[in-house]
C-alpha cells in the first residue's frame, strides 16, 4: 500500500457520509475511492478477490463494495445494515467516510453516521432518478445541519452515458433541494464499478467537465457552518482521585474555555469560576471544542454527571418541555403519553411526547395531522419531560441540542430527535405549598394511603374482586374508593377510544387520578384492563415505593369468553368492535406483580382475602 494511506497529521480532515437508497453504489464508490487512492492494504487486496468470488455481485473483476460491506449479513443479502468508517488519504486531504445503509430498515444508521459529517454524498441511480429514499435522507442530513451536498448520479454507464438522463436527475434534485434551504449541491455524472468521474475524468462523458468526485471532495469546507454560541461542558464524571483534587470531566463543545472564565453550573444554577484545566497532556490554560478536559472550580459546590457547564454570559434553556423534530426509528409506533427515557447528553430523564403536531411527507414536505408516529416517520412534536433540564435549540449547540427517547421496556433506541426550542408554558407556575400533607391527612383517617390496581382480560374477574375487597376494607372502617375502568370511560375519559395512543392516554389519566386520591389518604382500587406493561409501570412511578400493588386477574382467553354475559368477545370475533383486547389488540401480562390471582381455581370471597393478606403484609 502507498503511503497516501497514512493519515497527515498537517492536512485537513474531512468527514463524510454516503447515502441513498439500496442498491445505489454507496459501497462501489468508496471502494473505488479506497482503490483509486491507494488505500487498500496488499492483505486486504487478497482478500477482496476471495470474497469476490464467493459474495461478489460483479461478473468479472472485484467487487469493491465488499471492502466496506464487513458484516457476513451484508455480504449474503447485498446491503449496507450498519455504518462503516473508513479512513483514507490524498496529498491534499485527509478524510474518514461513514458508508451509511439504504434500507428504510437502517435509517437509524444512516442519522448517525450523518451527525458528525460536514458533507453528504448522496448516491442516485441512474435508472431510477430520486426517489423517497433520497429525499428522505436528504431530509434527514439537513435536520442535521449538513449544507453540503453532492450529488452522485451512478450507474451511468447503465443508461448508456446519457447526458439527458444526468441532467434531469440533477435538475430534479436541485428543486427538492431548495425547498429544503440546501444550497450548495453539486452533481456529478458518475460509474463507481468502472471509476468514471470518482478519481479519474471520464472518457466515456466528455460532455461533462466540472470535477470528479474526489477532487470536490478534495476542496469542499471540512466543517459545518455554526452560528457564534457560548462554552458547555456536559459533566461525564466527577473527577475525584484523592481527597485534594476534585474535578469535572467532560468533552469541551460550543466554545473556548479559559482558566478565569466565569460559569455557571445548570440545573441548579450556581455561579463559580475556572481555577484548572487539565488534559491528557497536562495542565492548560486554555481548552477548544472538542478537547477531552477535567476542569476545576473555585467553589466547593454540588456538581454531578449529567450537569452542564457554561459560560455566565451565555445562558442555557433550562426548561421540562420542549419542541422537537422527532425522526421515529423503532418498529413499534410512538404513542403520546407514553413514558420513555430521553438522554441528553450525558443526562438521562423520563420523557413523553405530550403533543404530536404534524407528520412531514419526505416527498412532498407537506404537513399532515397524525395520532401516532411510525417506523422512519418524522414529525414535529412537543415533549414534557419528568424534571428541568438544561439544553440548547440544536440550531445553537448541536451536542447539548440532540437527543434520543429510550424504550423503557426493550432499552432499545426509539427516537432521535433535534430540539428546535423550550416551551415556556409553566414558567409561571411553581408548585404551591400546603399546611396539611399526605402522611396527616392519612393519620386523620387511620390508614396507610395505598393503591391497589387489578389488571387482566376483560372478564377476567377485575370489577368483582375489586368491589368484593373494598366491601371488606369498608366494613373495616377504612376509607377507600374504586376506580372501575368503565365507570371512568363514562365520565373523564368519555372522550377517548380504544385505539393504542387512546388506551396509553386513559391510564394516564386514571393513574393522575389515583394519584391524587392517595394524596387525600385513600386507599384508591383501580380496576381497569391496562394492557401495556409500560403505561402499567408510569402509574406505579407516580406512587411512593411500596405503596402500589399490582394484582394480576388471571384467567384464559377461553373463560373469559365464556363469562361474557354482554357479548364483547362474541363482537369483536365478528368485526363489529375494534381494538378489542385480547382479540385483535394485545394484552401484556405483569411480569413480577406482587399478587397473581387464578379466578379459575377459586372464589371472589377467597380471592379478597388474598389481597387484603397482602395490604396488611
Amino acid at each position: 500500500m502507498g503511503d497516501q494511506a497514512t493519515l497527515a497529521p498537517q492536512r485537513s480532515l474531512l468527514r463524510f457520509f454516503t447515502c441513498g437508497s439500496v442498491d445505489d453504489g454507496k459501497s462501489s464508490l468508496i471502494g473505488r475511492l479506497l482503490v483509486d487512492t491507494k488505500g487498500v492494504f496488499d492483505d486486504q487486496s487478497v482478500a477482496l478477490a476471495a470474497d469476490s468470488r464467493k459474495y461478489g455481485t460483479v461478473a468479472d473483476g472485484l467487487d469493491l463494495a465488499l471492502l466496506v460491506d464487513g458484516l457476513q449479513a451484508e455480504r449474503e443479502q447485498g446491503i449496507t445494515i450498519d455504518v462503516a468508517y473508513r479512513f483514507f488519504a490524498t496529498p491534499a486531504r485527509n478524510f474518514i467516510v461513514a458508508d451509511t445503509p439504504g434500507h428504510e430498515q437502517y435509517t437509524r444508521n444512516m442519522a448517525t453516521g450523518a451527525s458528525t459529517a460536514a458533507l453528504a454524498v448522496i448516491l442516485i441511480d441512474a435508472r431510477k432518478g430520486v426517489v423517497t429514499q433520497t429525499h428522505r435522507h436528504s431530509y434527514i442530513a439537513r435536520l442535521l445541519g449538513i449544507r453540503q451536498v453532492l450529488v452522485a448520479v451512478n450507474k451511468m454507464d447503465l443508461v448508456d452515458y446519457d447526458q439527458n438522463v444526468f441532467n434531469a436527475i440533477a435538475a430534479n434534485y436541485q428543486n427538492f433541494a431548495m425547498d429544503l434551504k440546501i444550497d450548495d449541491v453539486k452533481a456529478i455524472p458518475v460509474s463507481a464499478l468502472h471509476g468514471d468521474n470518482v478519481c479519474i475524468p471520464s472518457a466515456n462523458m466528455p460532455w461533462y467537465t466540472g470535477p470528479t468526485v474526489l477532487e470536490h471532495l478534495e476542496t469542499a469546507p471540512d466543517t459545518v457552518p455554526t452560528p457564534a454560541r457560548g462554552f458547555r461542558l456536559p459533566v461525564q464524571w466527577v473527577n475525584r482521585p484523592n481527597l485534594d483534587f476534585r474535578g469535572f470531566s467532560g468533552t469541551v463543545v460550543g466554545a473556548d474555555v479559559k482558566v478565569g472564565d466565569p460559569v455557571i453550573v445548570e440545573p441548579a444554577g450556581t455561579a463559580s469560576q475556572i481555577t484548572e484545566i487539565v488534559s491528557a497532556n497536562g495542565v492548560r490554560d486554555v481548552a477548544y471544542p472538542g478537547d477531552a478536559v477535567t476542569v476545576r472550580l473555585a467553589d466547593e459546590i454540588d456538581v454531578s454527571r449529567g450537569d452542564v457547564l457554561h459560560h455566565a454570559n451565555a445562558p442555557m434553556e433550562i426548561t421540562d418541555q420542549v419542541q422537537a423534530h422527532l425522526i421515529w426509528m423503532s418498529r413499534e409506533p410512538m404513542i403520546p403519553g407514553r413514558q420513555y427515557m430521553i438522554k441528553i447528553g450525558s443526562r438521562t430523564s423520563a420523557a413523553w411526547v405530550s403533543e404530536l403536531k404534524y407528520v412531514i411527507n419526505v416527498n412532498t414536505r407537506e404537513h399532515t395531522a397524525a395520532k401516532t408516529l411510525h417506523l422512519n416517520e418524522i414529525a414535529v412534536c412537543n415533549l414534557s419531560l419528568d424534571r428541568r433540564i438544561p439544553c440548547d435549540a440544536y440550531a445553537d449547540v448541536p451536542q447539548t441540542g440532540a437527543f434520543i427517547l429510550i424504550d423503557r421496556t426493550t432499552n432499545e433506541t426509539a427516537g432521535a430527535g433535534m430540539i428546535d426550542f423550550g416551551l415556556r408554558r409553566a414558567d409561571n407556575l411553581t408548585r404551591q405549598s400546603v399546611s396539611i400533607d399526605r402522611a396527616q391527612r392519612a393519620a386523620a383517617l387511620g390508614q396507610r394511603p395505598s393503591v391497589l390496581w387489578f389488571t387482566g382480560l376483560s372478564g377476567a374477574g377485575k370489577s368483582t374482586l375489586a368491589n368484593r375487597v373494598e366491601e371488606k376494607l369498608h366494613a373495616e372502617g377504612k376509607r377507600t374508593y374504586l376506580l372501575d375502568g368503565d365507570n371512568v370511560r363514562h365520565g373523564l375519559n368519555r372522550d377517548l377510544g380504544f385505539t393504542d395512543a387512546d388506551r396509553v392516554e386513559n391510564i394516564r389519566r386514571v393513574g393522575e387520578v389515583t394519584k391524587l386520591m392517595m394524596d387525600a389518604g385513600l386507599i384508591v382500587l383501580v380496576s381497569a384492563i391496562s394492557p401495556f406493561r409500560s403505561e402499567r409501570d408510569m402509574a406505579r412511578q407516580l406512587i411512593d415505593d411500596g405503596a402500589f400493588y399490582e394484582i394480576f386477574v388471571d384467567a384464559d382467553l377461553a373463560t373469559c369468553e365464556a363469562r361474557d354475559r354482554k357479548g364483547l368477545y362474541a363482537r369483536a370475533r365478528r368485526g363489529e368492535i375494534q381494538n378489542f383486547t385480547g382479540v385483535d389488540s394485545p394484552y401484556e401480562p405483569p411480569l413480577s406483580p406482587e399478587l397473581r390471582v387464578d379466578t379459575t381455581a377459586i372464589d371472589p370471597d377467597e380471592a379478597a382475602e388474598q389481597v387484603l393478606k397482602l395490604l396488611t403484609r
